[in-house]
C-alpha cells in the first residue's frame, strides 16, 4: 500500500491544511487519491446529517469519487476527543475498524490518511492514533504549528513514531499565525537533529495551500518506488 499517514504533535496544528495540499498536488500530477479520515468530531449538523468538514476537504481536494462516508463513516458533533464523542453516542469503535475503513480500497491508488489529535492521543476503545499508523504500516508526516516551544514537540514525538518502527516521512511547520519570531528557524535547527526532510510553512492570510514540490517528492518516494502504478490513465 502506498500513502501517507498525518499526524500531528497536538490538535489544531494544520493537518487538514497540510492533506488538502498534499491531495490537491498529486491530483494535479494525475496521482489517484484515496483519503481517509475513518472518525472526526465536532462535526456540523445539517438537518439528520453530521458534515464532517476536515473530510470533506480532503475529499474535495483528492477529486474523490467515492462518497463521503468511504471516506469518513464515524461522525460524532461534540468537539471533544474522539473516544469520548464516541461513548456519549453509546458506540464503542476499535482499531480494527479504523483499520478496515483505510483499507477499503487502497489498492487503487495513494491512499492519505489523517488521524485525529496528536499521535498518542486515543483515536479509538483500544488504540492511539500510533496503533492506527502501526497496523496500517504507512509512512507518517508530522505537523506541528511553527512557534517556540515546537523543537520538544517535535523531537518528542519523532522519537515516538520512530520507537514504534514507523518511517518519519517528514515534518511540516504550520505558521498559523502572522506573530513570526525573526530569530527563531525551528525548521533549520529541526534539520540539524533529525534525519528527514522538513518544511516551513509561512503564514497565507487567504488561506491558500502552497507546498512545496519537494515535499510531495519526498512524500511518494518514501511509500515506495516509483508512482506509476497510483498514476491515473488518460
Amino acid at each position: 500500500m502506498q500513502g501517507v499517514f498525518i499526524t500531528g504533535t497536538s490538535t489544531e496544528v494544520g493537518k487538514t491544511f497540510v492533506g488538502v495540499g498534499i491531495a490537491q498536488a498529486l491530483t494535479q500530477r494525475k496521482i489517484k487519491v484515496i483519503p481517509r479520515k475513518p472518525i472526526e468530531s465536532g462535526c456540523t449538523k445539517q438537518g439528520d446529517e453530521l458534515i464532517p468538514q476536515d473530510a470533506s476537504a480532503l475529499k474535495e481536494a483528492a477529486q474523490y469519487d467515492g462518497s463521503l462516508s468511504d471516506v469518513c463513516p464515524y461522525r460524532f458533533e461534540p468537539p471533544i476527543s474522539p473516544v469520548r464523542a464516541a461513548h456519549l453516542a453509546n458506540k464503542i469503535l476499535t482499531t480494527e475498524q479504523l483499520v478496515n475503513i483505510c483499507l477499503q480500497g487502497s489498492e487503487e491508488g495513494f491512499v492519505l490518511v489523517e488521524g485525529a489529535g496528536g499521535f498518542y492521543s486515543p483515536l479509538a476503545e483500544n488504540g492511539l492514533n500510533a496503533d492506527l499508523a502501526v497496523a496500517l504500516q504507512l509512512p507518517v508526516l508530522l505537523v506541528a504549528d511553527d512557534r517556540l516551544g515546537a523543537l520538544s514537540q517535535v523531537l518528542l514525538n519523532a522519537e515516538a513514531i520512530q520507537m514504534r518502527g514507523l518511517q518519519l516521512a517528514g515534518v511540516v511547520l504550520n505558521s498559523l499565525n502572522d506573530d513570526t519570531n525573526d530569530h527563531m528557524d525551528n525548521a533549520a535547527d529541526l534539520r540539524e537533529r533529525l534525519d528527514c526532510p522538513v518544511f516551513a510553512n509561512p503564514f497565507s492570510q487567504g488561506g491558500d495551500v502552497e507546498l512545496p514540490d519537494a515535499l510531495i517528492e519526498a512524500l511518494i518516494s518514501s511509500s515506495g518506488s516509483d508512482d506509476s502504478h497510483i498514476r491515473v490513465v488518460g
